[in-house]
């Protein structure tokens, strides 16, 4: 199969990280590939050093002509049987030139938030596959009025070699921050706003503290709350045991110095691509009971699913991940369930059987 993705979004988001891992699952399985991508973005830098050949453009808006004239390059040179993309404001774009080069067009949508009503009722009508990435992403287009048939579910993919456990890199971390190899680190990574339950969280982490000597808190990522969130583990006894290494590009040699990692939103998440790529490494998930994120872990087999900002369940829950065995037993069974479900051949092979659908 012959696929030309088109993604000139030059956010770091997790649609992009998606695109990325997307266009490579299907590269790795065989296909011929070509993409269609920001100059020097995420996704660019995501995909330099594989076997996708790679065209610059931008999509300034629906009228962009040179971004259609980048895509219908690519299109001449691959000759590809599907048009793929990825974001929003290249829905009409690829509808636009799909219809003109006579090749079927796939999208994939990452939001709940509705898009404009004409839109909403067109893009997954005009369309030939219109993709949710989580059950609770297509009940809420399905909410809205959009027929069942034309909206299909899609994980995000996960590569399994970049998530893998490396404990020389947990060491090397563990060191650089200064913290002892026998700590448990709870890891957080993402955004710091208020919606992402990062307040509730190092609460109940805190408290949890008290009890265990050994806890250490991880917070990966940057945001509107970072600097509140620094000044309260300033002002806390626990100060020296909270570490904020700040925005960090790529997390993934980060998930070896987890022991647990947590996923505290309260509000909703469409999927929540960090669940799984930690559960790849082996490393158990405390996640918010909320959104797509159930969609993402085995409850009480490969980590614990809890109320939103219920700070007294976040901190028992805490405490029963400090327990070896249970992390352990947690860890391999997520290794398994991220390889069966999410693993990048799994996805590959989904994508391609309904794209070939009749």
């Amino acid at each position: 199969m012959k696929l030309l993705f088109v993604g000139t979004n030059p956010e770091n988001t997790g649609a992009a990280s998606h695109f990325v891992a997307l266009v490579q699952a299907m590269a790795e399985a065989g296909h011929e590939v070509s993409a269609v991508i920001y100059p020097d973005g995420l996704i660019w830098q995501g995909l330099a050093q594989s076997r996708v050949r790679l065209y610059k453009a931008k999509f300034r808006n629906v009228l962009d002509l040179r971004g259609y004239a980048a895509v219908f390059k690519a299109a001449r040179d691959l000759k590809p049987d599907w048009l793929v993309g990825n974001f929003g404001k290249e829905y009409w774009p690829l509808i636009l030139a799909g219809r003109l080069l006579g090749v079927p067009v796939a999208l994939f949508r990452h939001r709940t938030p509705p898009m404009k009503r004409l839109s909403a009722y067109l893009i997954p009508r005009l369309a030939q596959r219109f993709f949710a990435v989580s059950q609770h992403a297509r009940q809420a287009y399905l909410d809205r009025g959009t027929p069942e048939h034309l909206v299909r579910v899609l994980y995000n993919p996960v590569n399994m070699e970049l998530c893998r456990f490396d404990p020389q890199q947990r060491s090397e971390i563990l060191r650089s921050l200064g913290i002892s190899e026998d700590a448990i680190v709870l890891g957080y990574t993402g955004r710091m706003h208020d919606g992402k339950g990062i307040f509730p969280l190092f609460e109940a982490a805190t408290a949890a503290m008290a009890v265990e000597p050994r806890l250490h808190c991880l917070w990966l990522g940057d945001g509107p709350d970072a600097a509140a969130l620094r000044d309260l583990a300033a002002a806390h006894p626990t100060t020296g045991r909270h570490h904020f290494p700040g925005w960090i590009h790529d997390v993934h040699p980060y998930y070896s110095a987890f022991s647990m990692l947590a996923f505290p939103s309260i509000a909703t998440e469409t999927f929540g691509r960090v669940s799984i790529e930690a559960q790849a490494a082996g490393i158990p998930v405390l996640g918010s009971d909320i959104g797509g994120i159930p969609e993402t872990l085995q409850a009480g087999v490969t980590g614990l699913l809890l109320p939103p900002g219920d700070v007294s369940a976040w901190r028992v829950a805490i405490l029963k991940l400090c327990d070896a065995s249970v992390r352990e037993s947690m860890g391999a069974a997520a290794h398994q369930y991220v390889q069966q479900r999410f693993s990048t051949c799994v996805i590959a092979n989904e994508l391609q059987r309904i794209l070939a659908e009749g």
